[in-house]
């Protein structure tokens, strides 16, 4: 009886690739996601630390996706968001790309540009252009 090395097991395998063949394959192109720029973040950011200064809000997230970036806003750690900012540069020449939704989904206020767009969360904020 003879035995078999780990080589020998080795050789023994098969590799089976189940997409297309590769010679034939495109080199893809990485998805395009959309982030919020260091100026919107800049914004964002500001009135989220007065927020949390003053003990309303706790948490939030951030998701960029394909067509949209959110910026979700949290009283506590479990719960559904208190407000949702969105960028959808999609909408950009028709209602305006920033949104700000509520928690039952509802939009407070859409519009072309982010600052104007926020005060509807903190409408002591003075815009400076």
């Amino acid at each position: 009886m003879q035995s078999r090395t780990p080589i020998d097991k080795a050789v023994s395998l098969s590799l089976v690739h189940a997409g297309e063949p590769l010679a034939s394959a495109a080199p893809a192109k990485p998805p395009v996601i959309v982030a919020f720029d260091r100026k919107e973040l800049a914004l964002i950011l500001s009135l989220y630390g007065r927020k949390v200064g003053q003990g309303e809000w706790r948490d939030y997230a951030m998701d960029f996706l394909r067509e949209r970036a959110v910026f979700s806003v949290y009283a506590r750690v479990s719960e559904r968001p208190l407000f949702i900012i969105e960028k959808t540069p999609k909408l950009r020449n028709r209602q305006g790309q920033y949104a700000v939704t509520n928690q039952q989904g509802r939009i407070l206020k859409r519009g072309h540009e982010l600052g104007l767009v926020l005060r509807v969360l903190d409408p002591q904020l003075a815009v400076v252009g």
